[in-house]
């Protein structure tokens, strides 16, 4: 039975919003033909949509060691505008790419550059022929290294064209307003108020829209709104003459006078200019203003070679948050008329509700009214913002071969429907709140369809040069766990611009005259040595979280789809997490995506396979319990279908998020109460009732934890495996207390069929072994997981012979009272640190026992000798001094601690040599502790170099035959930030900064083992 009848002369809230994702969203899912052009062969017609990385794993080792170049991290590669040498960007291409790294994104940034002057924007400007110049060089160059480039839309951001002025119709726009207190039965005649902010430099026209009258009702008043009576509200415009307003106020009470103003913002792009003519920020809400976009591109910077580069070797257009700036409120000329045709009602007696000073509301009707006509008026820009301008930047950059990448988010605006139109959506982990900020951008991404979710990774404020890799690793270890599986680092700088100073030209720093924003990684930089190693382990955590499908356990429907918020859900973000639930949010433009439908309890079977569907009161209008009738519907359509749904909230009274038509309230109520009488939707009042509501429905978590704890999980399921990706981290990085150590059994399921065994892969090592202890009952597959905090690992569920597993049907460990049990090329074995006799149980009931008779002592080194490669500042900008300075150490310190190096940077290479008895075997192995190393490193043992270590755990396995009886001589490369060289170097910039103790500290023990095989 058909749910939808018409309820309304304008178009349904749905129908408008399903035109704003636009026929994009549709083509990317399957069965749906797209409006776009075909892929005609290689990179012509529409950007192609990567399949899944995890298609056909293989039986070799490879896959997870080595992932290729596409899914590998990404740098944000500043610019100062068009002053490059095409032989410098050919050579940073060289460096990223033989560290390890899948691209860049070409963007032109200079916050640091106080004297734009110097940059000659006249002939070096975002856009001029050496920019253009700039830009082939560096697609030529990523051809031919395999590596792709991503191109920002415009100079910095918010997206601007050269030429526009604010005066321009393409120009960003803004409603500013004017008030005028009347007591009642005043008389007026003058002029219409002015607004109470004047317009920017550069605007030079405004047009009046309205002027209204309002009788001004305290009921209504709020600590920093005027209350109105919305009844009062009348259009005096026609009453103007030559800008004169002549009324007399009524006598029944106080009045204002309220006048709108629409005129361009004349908001430029951050940190400009960058080109000359200035470029002012477009109206990101209309087509005209997208089309000034396209349309520079398109004849101004796109030649003929640039678009067969850009099919060659271009990845994405990239568009940043929408960070639109106005003393008023966002503005379009098309508002007006898109907000009646989304409603059914016009938009003029509401704006006294709508107007805001510097951000804040100005006026308010009844409390719920008001917040149902700021609903409604938001859900019309947001229906605008994802037609005319994401939509309309998709399909034009599909048509070169491209693909969008944007963070939609800034405004008012569903950025969840907005996820689902994009190619690629992007967070940040500057401007997120917490988690579930990820988990918004990532339901809108798997509804659709879509692979990637992007991050922009590792800006943190003030700490330019001082950043370490283990606080982006903690960074970044939640966000892949809520989604994120595609990492652009921030970000990597253009080697030099005028009088900038050692080591070079950096995008934001000096910031203000402090250190700045994020990093400038590269050769600069003395951990780019190790580079390799981080770019390595974040290319295996994205090549498994790219594979097959994301897998979440619930959809959290969100009345408001906004993110950058830090608003979570009740229940599952405190409570659900810890105990390993997973979820995703949805807005209601995402339940009428082909993906939206029901098949044996799962919310898009194909994807994320939701098993409930929660739904609480709406946290952006008071939590009130809302529903638009559409979406009411819509949910009792996937009830019926046999999803499970839970409601939070006194939604047996519901209400429309928007203002209502006569009776809209009543058939809510009705189709909700058609809801709640099925048997598989449960109400509950407190949110403390939400697990067992789940419990009763029948609905539990993929992976289950024996103990409530900071552990965050991450579900990706291929043919063959099901895939868990853990980080012992937490929601949000300010929450306090800090993360300790975990150590319990975890419950996975196996989603596929066939017969299964677990994987432990190591995404620092690029190993994939089969682990050996383990229980079974029927999918469920029970292990123990061990982390430090911020620690990651990988599970995988799949056949036997994965990954090169060569042990067949060898049997599991049930329980061993042995340290471990694992799986060796000979076969099973077990390790001990002491002596003992040992049981261990295998999976067919077999107790075997072991004796150990002797295992060595631990070794706790003292001396070491150190030598220094010290980095200081060199006979320019770019050019390092590189200065030898040997240490011989008694005992481990921080370099802050030894006088000859407390000021220093650079390289570290210790030295020590470990003694081992005569009992040690090949049998013998240990474990290499490290201690506390800052910041990142490399061990040799015996002139062997080791698989890279772990930043967050620097702990060394040295298997059997790496040491032997007698001298053993160990070596560990520590590469350090160059903030204490800084210190000295620039005190202006960087005397602020803290002295950090980098180094090895230790305390470094060696903790021998005994490996025996079981028989």
């Amino acid at each position: 039975m058909d749910e939808r009848t018409p309820r309304r002369s304008g178009p349904a809230r749905r129908t408008a919003l399903a035109a704003g994702l636009g026929a994009t969203v549709l083509s990317a899912l399957p069965g749906v033909a797209s409006a776009a052009p075909a892929v005609t062969g290689g990179r012509a017609g529409a950007a192609p949509t990567p399949g899944p990385a995890g298609a056909g794993l293989g039986t070799t080792a490879d896959w997870f060691a080595n992932p290729p170049r596409s899914v590998r991290p990404k740098f944000r590669w500043w610019w100062p505008d068009g002053l490059v040498d095409p032989d410098e960007i050919a050579r940073e291409i060289d460096q990223i790419a033989d560290a390890g790294f899948g691209g860049m994104e070409i963007a032109a940034v200079h916050h640091s550059v106080k004297d734009k002057s110097l940059l000659d924007t006249e002939h070096h400007g975002w856009g001029s022929r050496p920019w253009r110049d700039g830009v082939e060089a560096a697609l030529s160059r990523a051809a031919r290294r395999g590596v792709t480039i991503d191109l920002t839309l415009g100079p910095s951001w918010p997206v601007a064209v050269p030429g526009v002025t604010p005066d321009d119709d393409v120009a960003a726009q803004e409603l500013a307003y004017g008030r005028l207190a009347l007591a009642a039965g005043a008389p007026y005649e003058g002029p219409v108020p002015a607004a109470v902010h004047g317009p920017e430099s550069g605007v030079t026209r405004q047009t009046l829209v309205a002027v209204q009258a309002a009788r001004v009702d305290p009921a209504n008043s709020t600590r920093k709104e005027t209350g109105l009576d919305l009844d009062s509200v009348r259009d005096l415009t026609a009453l103007v003459t030559d800008g004169v307003l002549s009324w007399t106020a009524p006598g029944d009470g106080d009045w204002v006078l309220i006048s709108y103003w629409q005129r361009g913002s004349a908001q430029q792009p951050e940190s400009g200019p960058h080109t000359s003519p200035a470029a002012y920020v477009v109206d990101h809400f209309s087509a005209a203003g997208t089309g000034a976009v396209t349309d520079f591109w398109d004849r101004t910077i796109l030649t003929s070679s640039l678009r067969r580069l850009l099919r060659a070797a271009g990845g994405a257009f990239f568009e940043d948050s929408v960070e639109l700036e106005t003393d008023g409120l966002t503005w379009t000329s098309g508002l007006p008329e898109a907000f009646e045709q989304h409603t059914g009602r016009p938009l003029l007696p509401y704006l006294p509700a709508l107007v805001l000073d510097k951000s804040n509301q100005v006026f308010a009707f009844e409390a719920q009214l008001t917040r149902q006509i700021r609903h409604d008026f938001w859900e019309t820009v947001s229906g605008l913002f994802n037609r005319h301008h994401l939509g309309a930047l998709r399909d034009w950059a599909h048509s070169l071969g491209m693909r969008l990448r944007s963070q939609p988010y800034g405004l008012q605006t569903d950025a969840i429907a907005s996820a689902a139109l994009l190619d690629i959506p992007e967070g940040e982990s500057l401007g997120f709140k917490n988690l579930d900020d990820y988990r918004c951008l990532a339901g809108g991404r798997d509804m659709a369809g879509h692979t990637i979710l992007s991050c922009e990774a590792g800006a943190y404020n003030g700490t330019a040069y001082s950043t370490t890799w283990d606080r982006f690793l903690r960074t970044m270890g939640g966000a892949y766990a809520a989604g994120v599986n595609q990492t652009v680092l921030h970000g990597f700088s253009y080697a030099t611009a005028p009088q900038v100073a050692w080591p070079g030209f950096a995008a934001f720093s000096p910031y203000n005259g402090t250190a700045g924003y994020g990093e400038s990684w590269g050769p600069r930089q003395p951990t780019w040595k190790h580079v390799p190693d981080i770019a390595d382990y974040l290319g295996r955590v994205h090549r498994v979280l790219q594979s097959g499908t994301a897998r979440a356990d619930v959809a959290i429907f969100r009345q408001t789809g906004y993110t950058a918020t830090g608003i979570g859900a009740s229940w599952f973000t405190a409570t659900g997490i810890p105990l390993g639930w997973s979820h995703q949010f949805l807005s209601g433009p995402l339940l009428d995506l082909p993906a939206a439908t029901v098949r044996r309890g799962r919310l898009a079977p194909e994807g994320p396979a939701y098993k409930a569907l929660f739904v609480e009161g709406d946290f952006f209008y008071g939590s009130t319990p809302t529903l638009s009738v559409d979406d009411a519907r819509r949910i009792l359509a996937l009830a019926r279908a046999g999803l499970p749904v839970v409601l939070l909230g006194a939604f047996d009274q519901g209400l429309t998020p928007g203002v209502p038509t006569d009776g809209e309230t009543t058939e809510l109520r009705d189709v909700l109460g058609r809801l709640l009488a099925l048997s598989n939707v449960a109400l509950v009042s407190d949110k403390a009732a939400v697990g067992d509501a789940l419990s009763r429905l029948g609905v539990t978590a993929d992976a289950r934890y024996a103990t409530p704890s900071t552990l965050l999980n991450a579900h990706r399921a291929t043919a063959e495996a099901d895939f868990y990706y853990f980080c012992n981290g937490k929601h949000a990085e300010t929450v306090k207390p800090p993360v300790a150590a975990i150590d319990h059994e975890v419950t996975l399921r196996r989603t596929g069929s066939g017969s299964s065994v677990p994987y432990l892969l190591d995404p620092w090592s690029g190993e994939a072994v089969r682990l050996a202890q383990y229980t079974r009952d029927g999918d469920d597959f029970t292990v123990r997981i061990t982390l430090q905090p911020g620690e990651s690992t990988i599970i995988a569920l799949g056949r036997t012979g994965l990954f090169g597993d060569r042990h067949g049907s060898l049997p599991g460990v049930v329980e061993t009272d042995a340290d471990q049990a694992l799986f060796t090329p000979a076969g099973l074995a077990v390790r001990v640190s002491a002596p003992g006799t040992f049981t261990t149980r295998l999976d067919r009931g077999r107790p075997v026992s072991t004796t150990v008779r002797s295992v060595p002592a631990v070794v706790t080194p003292t001396r070491w000798r150190l030598d220094v490669d010290d980095w200081r500042p060199g006979s320019s900008a770019t050019r390092t001094e590189h200065v030898s300075v040997p240490v011989a150490l008694d005992a481990l310190l921080p370099w802050s601690a030894i006088p000859e190096l407390a000021d220093s940077a650079g390289i570290g290479r210790y030295r020590t040599t470990v003694d081992l008895p005569s009992d040690w075997t090949s049998g013998h192995g240990a474990r290499l502790e490290l201690g506390q190393v800052g910041d990142t490193c490399r061990v040799s043992v015996n002139g062997r170099r080791l698989p890279p270590v772990s930043r967050l755990h620097p702990v060394v396995d040295l298997a059997p035959g790496l040491l032997h009886r007698g001298a053993n001589v160990i070596e560990v490369e520590v590469a350090t930030p160059l903030i204490n060289r800084l210190r000295v170097a620039q005190p202006t910039v960087f005397g602020g900064t803290a002295r950090q103790d980098h180094g090895l500290v230790g305390p470094v023990r060696l903790v021998p083992y005994a490996q025996t095989r079981l028989s």
